[in-house]
Order: structure tokens, then sequence, then C-alpha cells
């Protein structure tokens, strides 16, 4: 598995499940601190063929630098057309919500887990 884990938050690549997991706080200041998440989220598109999940459940904030990044991703998974990304979020969180249906527009085909 591929893990970024920090204080502040953990991205956790699990490839036989097909799963990216978030948790704790994206509050990483432009594109640059970023890069490492992009570079793990891309790679995990690019070994998965058909499916992919992004599980943002425990994830508790995340700034706009973190909202870029998401959607410089899901720009890379639409110009793969084959895979199919799944994004987790809780229904209860207004920003998981808003995220996921932004990111929806950007990939029509992405689906939404609302929880």
């Amino acid at each position: 598995a591929m893990e970024i884990k920090t204080q502040d938050y953990t991205v956790n690549y699990d490839a036989e499940n097909a799963t990216v997991t978030c948790k704790g706080s994206f509050m990483l200041s432009g594109t640059e601190e970023y890069a490492p998440i992009l570079e793990l989220l891309t790679s995990a598109a690019v070994q998965q063929e058909e499916k992919l999940s992004l599980d943002l459940r425990e994830l508790e904030f995340l700034n706009s630098s973190g909202i870029n990044t998401l959607t410089k991703f899901v720009i890379f998974v639409r110009k793969k057309q084959s895979l199919q990304l799944t994004v987790q979020g809780h229904d209860s969180v207004p920003w998981q919500v808003r995220l996921l249906k932004n990111l929806q527009r950007l990939l029509p085909q992405l689906e939404m887990q609302l929880d």
C-alpha cells in the first residue's frame, strides 16, 4: 500500500480494494505541498483499470488548495475514460456534499456515495 502520513492527515491507497482513503485535515498551502497527494491519487488511478473509490468520510477539513488538488485528480480520471470513480462522503457534512456534487459536474459518470 502507498501511504502518506503526517500529524494532520493520512492518505492511504489500498490496491487490493481499489480504495484511497483520506483522513484528518488537508490544510496544506499551495500546489507544491499537495503534489505528493496528487501523485498518490493519480498513481492509484493509473494502476486501477476499472474502478477506484475515494473515501473522504473521515476527512474533517479541506482548504481551497485541497479542493483544487481533488479537482485536478478528477480531470485526470476524466481523461482516462475507462475508470469508474466512486467518491464517498457523509450526507450530514455540507462541504463534503458540495464537493462531491462539484466533482460530479466535472465527471458526470462519477458515482457519489453519501451515507
